[in-house]
């Protein structure tokens, strides 16, 4: 019982924040600073799922080759500006086969 009083204060917590940011005034929210960081924490947010997607197991860290080599493959395609679709298709690609060739 106490797993879904914590998952309804966190909900009503997420609402209240939605809330305040649908009550700020516009010169807040149209200040500089505030624009970069509106900006920049859904990147943050983004890497550090895919850190802890790639470099942990059970709660533990856990460095798979495969998942390594499938990053680096999605890196390599987004530093030559390749499509989104192009990027998911070469990580999963090498993943495979790095899956293949070490068993």
């Amino acid at each position: 019982m106490t797993l879904w009083w914590a998952i309804a204060l966190v909900c009503a917590g997420c609402y209240a924040l939605k809330l305040a940011g649908l009550a700020a005034p516009r010169r807040v929210l149209d200040h500089p600073v505030m624009s970069r960081f509106a900006e920049l924490v859904p990147v943050a947010l983004l890497a550090a799922l895919i850190a802890v997607q790639m470099f942990t197991e059970h709660g533990e860290i856990h460095l798979d080759p495969a998942r390594t080599a499938g990053l680096g493959a999605a890196v390599v395609a987004l530093l030559l500006r390749a499509p989104f679709l192009v990027v998911l298709a070469a990580a999963a690609l090498i993943t495979a086969l790095v899956r293949v060739l070490l068993g």
